[in-house]
């Protein structure tokens, strides 16, 4: 195919799409009015599923299958970057020296670590009922436990960095996402359905498979962006070029 017609469709296509943009946004609510028709629907949803956190309903209920393609886009990214950033046959590995830290740093680090693990997990736990949540809540796990590099160097983030296991929590954190939703296909309703029982309203058992989603997503965020930060801080610490001889 030629430069020529590969624009060509490009140009058609984006008029298409162009188009259809002007006549969906000319059916939207006026901005700025006293009328939300979209936000009252949405909370009106997020109460009837008994869900108090109004984001997570519509992010992990009533847009469920859009988020799962948002987490899938954050696993496939986790992925494609380690394949990206392996070891290659002109590179190998040296090891980290130590590095010196300042005490009021690696006091602040290690008073803030435990904090920050603490708020990761209640956001993530409380992610159905309060603002917050499992996207949320999972990079704060990730910073909590990257203070250790920061308050002392890279060899005690690995000592206490289980990598091995994390890759393979992150794969099965995604695949649950997407085996939740055969729950509501087995019970008979639509994908990803929310047909659990949905408890008590601004208890943590609310809100049905809301809850449990956003859990699934905690894990695997958290993971998923260790797993990341990982690879590139391998490249940026460890990774050497490998002198060639003489």
């Amino acid at each position: 195919m030629s430069r020529t017609t590969r624009l060509r469709l490009f140009l058609t296509a984006a008029a298409v799409l162009a188009a259809a943009l002007v006549v969906a946004a000319e059916q939207l609510p006026g901005f700025g009015g006293t009328q939300h028709s979209y936000g009252e629907r949405a909370v009106a949803a997020g109460l009837a599923r008994r869900t108090a956190n109004i984001v997570s309903a519509v992010n992990f209920d009533q847009r469920a299958f859009d988020t799962l393609g948002e987490e899938s886009i954050l696993f496939g990214s986790v992925l494609g970057a380690g394949i990206l950033l392996r070891l290659a046959r002109d590179e190998h590995k040296r090891r980290a020296a130590a590095e010196r830290v300042l005490p009021a740093t690696r006091l602040f680090g290690a008073t803030l670590l435990p904090v920050a693990v603490l708020t990761g997990g209640y956001l993530v736990a409380h992610g159905q009922l309060s603002p917050g949540g499992g996207f949320q809540g999972g990079v704060v796990l990730t910073t909590a436990l990257h203070l250790a590099y920061v308050a002392a160097d890279y060899r005690v983030l690995k000592r206490i960095r289980p990598l091995a296991a994390l890759d393979v929590t992150d794969a099965i954190a995604a695949g649950s996402y997407a085996a939740l939703g055969l729950i509501g296909l087995i019970q008979g309703a639509g994908y990803l359905a929310n047909t659990l029982p949905l408890g008590t309203f601004n208890e943590l058992s609310s809100s049905g498979l809301v809850a449990v989603i956003n859990a699934a997503v905690g894990v695997e965020v958290g993971s998923a962006v260790v797993v990341l930060l990982a690879h590139f801080l391998d490249q940026a610490v460890e990774v050497t070029p490998r002198r060639s001889p003489r």
